[in-house]
């Protein structure tokens, strides 16, 4: 019987079905590597725990913890670069619970739909939003192959320098482009790992930290953003029917009131026909044959630029009959807000235009343009009445609320509330009835979760009202008077003051030095001196409110 050989490891050939066998363990690591395949792919030179084919092959670390797979930990790996994972394109698809959090931030001045999604490994932007707002699209040398929903996404394009705007910081992001989704941009790990981005569920706060000292750079809290059809950016078209439309009542025995276009310049003209074509796609204009007609005119917006297209009414005005619906005096307003501690500020957009009017007041809404004659069917800007009509809809609106935790005047919206928690559910209040009203703000113009707020040219905060430096540095540029015209300009200048300022004016002894009651104009050393005093008052007096309520 021949000698069994004891079989030599090196020699064995392993079967079609199994493992390329373990060396033994006195090789050194060095030529076991050079000499035995890899597990993975077979090859030589490499040990399994490094194959870069095995490496490829593996879905992404991620962050999030889900329930439906295993909590056992595996190994640490690195994320290729070409590789990618996002958990949601659409707000829908967020399952109740999830580490995510959505709200609406400006990206280059634009109110965007932002998820913080941990879930993501980077961050994406949608092709559509992109192509909005005419983003540029760069090509990527790199391919992207991205897990998704549904499919996965192969993509190499980018849009490069963004500006995020997240509180009172700017952040710029180089998002990936995905097909059309429902959410505008994602910002995934890659992001939140160089800002160090702490998310809170729980109470729905971003806490953005300095990736450089650790110290927190940010903090905003999307409790109340949960809103952004509120938020659009534009307005729809028509406003609903309501329990009030705009009217106008004309003096007994008026006529009818033409006058003629006003001469434009030919960039003017140009813009004219754009958005005279504009607000008749949307309804709120339509071409008239009315005895009536007001010229048009233009208006340079204050905040972002560009021309607003108003009427002249003073014709029209001329002939009205006055609404004596009262709005409210300002000092009134402050003196709601002691024990205020956290504000937040809502402008709506294009205020005016939220009515309708009657019918019969369309032909009084005609205006004359180079382009021919046309009438609003909506309340329109220059109109005497327009601020009662629409301080009487924002009343009904908020009657419930007024004066408990919101502040409103005309279009301009304040909430304050004593403490973080509340001011989250007043919040959601006002932006849930402005949602069920149709009325719609901008974004760009509002501000929320504030300590400090300017409002009605006033700072308002915890401490009091100061008025808002903007129009208090004007009051420095008033000179001394040389003959009773003082007493005319002093006027003005009081007029930047809250009343409750005036009231202290009109009894102290420099405001009589000023103004002697019956006696012959004089400008002295000691009125230059009381007035001095009084320039300085608007920017520098702090009035405080107390917990009843009450100026003092």
């Amino acid at each position: 019987m021949p000698q069994q050989q004891e079989p030599h490891w090196g020699t064995q050939q392993p079967s079609s079905c199994s493992a390329p066998p373990r060396p033994p363990a006195s090789v050194p690591p060095a030529k076991q590597s050079a000499k035995y395949p890899c597990y993975n792919c077979g090859k030589t030179g490499h040990f399994s725990k490094n194959c870069f084919a095995r490496r490829r092959s593996q879905a992404p670390l991620l962050i999030r913890d889900n329930p439906r797979q295993s909590k056992k930990k595996g190994p640490k790996r690195d994320l290729a670069p070409t590789e990618g994972r996002v958990h949601y394109t659409h707000v829908d698809q967020i399952p109740e619970g999830e580490p995510v959090l959505a709200s609406i931030f400006l990206v280059n001045e634009h109110p965007t739909v932002v998820l913080f999604d941990s879930g993501a490994t980077h961050t994406f932007i949608s092709r559509s939003y992109a192509t909005k707002h005419g983003y540029h699209i760069d090509n990527m040398k790199a391919k992207y192959h991205i897990t998704a929903p549904g499919s996965p996404i192969d993509t190499n394009q980018i849009v490069r320098h963004l500006r995020l705007c997240i509180g009172t910081e700017d952040f710029y992001v180089d998002p990936v482009v995905l097909p059309n989704q429902g959410i505008d941009i994602i910002l995934g790990m890659d992001w939140m790992k160089e800002h160090n981005v702490l998310l809170d569920i729980t109470s729905r706060i971003v806490q953005i930290k300095s990736s450089k000292s650790g110290k927190p750079a940010d903090q905003e809290n999307t409790g109340g953003f949960d809103f952004p059809d509120v938020f659009p950016e534009e307005l729809p078209g028509l406003p609903p029917d309501r329990n009030v439309e705009f009217a106008i009542e004309l003096v007994p025995g008026t006529a009818p009131v033409s006058k003629r276009p006003y001469r434009m310049a030919p960039d003017e003209l140009k813009e004219l026909k754009t958005q005279l074509q504009e607000q008749l796609d949307k309804g709120f204009i339509r071409p008239s044959s009315s005895p009536w007609g007001c010229p048009a005119l233009f208006v340079e917006k204050k905040d972002q630029g560009g021309k607003r297209l108003c009427v002249d009414y003073r014709p029209l005005n001329a002939v009205t009959v006055k609404n004596k619906y009262p709005l409210p005096h300002i000092d009134i307003l402050f003196d709601q807000l002691g024990g205020a501690t956290v504000f937040s500020k809502i402008d709506l957009r294009s205020g005016t235009i939220k009515l309708r009017s009657e019918k019969k007041t369309y032909r009084r809404l005609a205006f004359s343009t180079r382009y021919g004659l046309y009438e609003y069917l909506v309340m329109s800007f220059g109109l005497t009445n327009a601020p009662a009509f629409f301080m009487y809809l924002m009343n009904s609106v908020f009657m419930n609320e007024l004066d408990k935790f919101v502040v409103v005047f005309i279009d301009d919206i304040l909430v304050y509330s004593k403490n973080e928690k509340e001011h989250e559910e007043h919040l959601r209040i006002v932006l849930s009835r402005l949602r069920e009203h149709k009325l719609y703000a901008k974004f760009s113009k509002c501000a929320f979760w504030l300590k400090e707020v300017a409002f009605l040219g006033h700072i308002l905060s915890a401490k009091g009202v100061v008025v808002d430096p903007k129009e208090g540095g004007r009051c420095a540029e008033l000179e001394a008077a040389t003959n009773c015209d003082r007493d005319t300009e002093f006027s003005w200048f009081s007029g930047l003051l809250p009343p409750f300022h005036q009231r202290f004016l009109k009894n102290s002894k420099a405001y009589d030095s000023i103004n002697p009651k019956n006696a012959k104009f004089a400008w002295s050393p000691k009125c230059e001196e009381a007035f001095g005093t009084l320039k300085k008052l608007p920017t520098s007096a702090l009035f405080r409110l107390n917990r009843h309520h009450q100026a003092v």
